[in-house]
């Protein structure tokens, strides 16, 4: 399997499928465009960057928002409903989590997650190979809330997503403030990676990817 991040939240994981993760324009965000094909589009939900399918090519299938189980191309996926903020969806929304498992690694991604889930749903990502979590805040859980969670999962790997980089023209915290509040030690992977299940680290460690 390999994973590349095209800022953002928008990562690229080719195995068997090549799947795609919220997907911006690059243009809205004051940031590079993706560029990728895909098999199929995940979006977590319908805000601007987050949603720009068209930016992806092939004939790809699109999944929006989804929430229950689907298979796609010998792989299961399951959508699962949270909110934008800490109020209910009443602020900004609600958001889905999509788990995935692909060429025997799991993965979450959890959008733009605004709270803390529900038991019921931590407890289906519970041990999950990697997490991909916004870590920004402002949109997305604060920092508190961020190392809750990931401390109620158990992830063997932290991809954090959805904070400040150059250029960027949405006010977020930078990766920085995330880094320096975990105990996790903290990996620069460069702008993608290849790696198969006996390739991941057997303590939780915090993958920094780059563009």
């Amino acid at each position: 399997m390999q994973i590349r991040w095209h800022g953002h939240s928008c990562f690229e994981i080719t195995g068997t499928l090549t799947i795609v993760t919220d997907p911006h324009d690059g243009r809205s965000l004051g940031i590079m465009p993706p560029s990728a094909s895909a098999d199929i589009v995940l979006i977590s939900h319908d805000h601007f960057d987050h949603n720009s399918f068209k930016t992806i090519r092939g004939s790809h299938k699109d999944v929006f928002a989804f929430v229950g189980e689907f298979e796609f191309g010998g792989s299961r996926f399951v959508g699962l409903g949270t909110d934008h903020d800490e109020a209910g969806g009443s602020k900004r929304g609600k958001n889905v989590m999509y788990l995935m498992e692909a060429d025997g690694i799991t993965i979450c991604h959890c959008g733009d997650l605004g709270n803390i889930p529900d038991d019921d749903v931590v407890e289906k990502i519970k041990g999950v190979d990697i997490l991909m979590v916004p870590v920004g805040g402002v949109y997305t859980m604060e920092n508190r809330s961020v190392v809750k969670f990931i401390d109620m999962v158990g992830p063997r790997v932290i991809v954090p997503m959805h904070y400040r980089v150059g250029g960027l023209s949405i006010p977020l915290n930078t990766i920085d403030t995330f880094i320096d509040s975990v105990n996790y030690e903290a990996e620069h992977v460069g702008n993608e990676i290849d790696l198969s299940p006996d390739e991941l680290p057997s303590e939780t460690t915090i993958w920094v990817f780059s563009r």
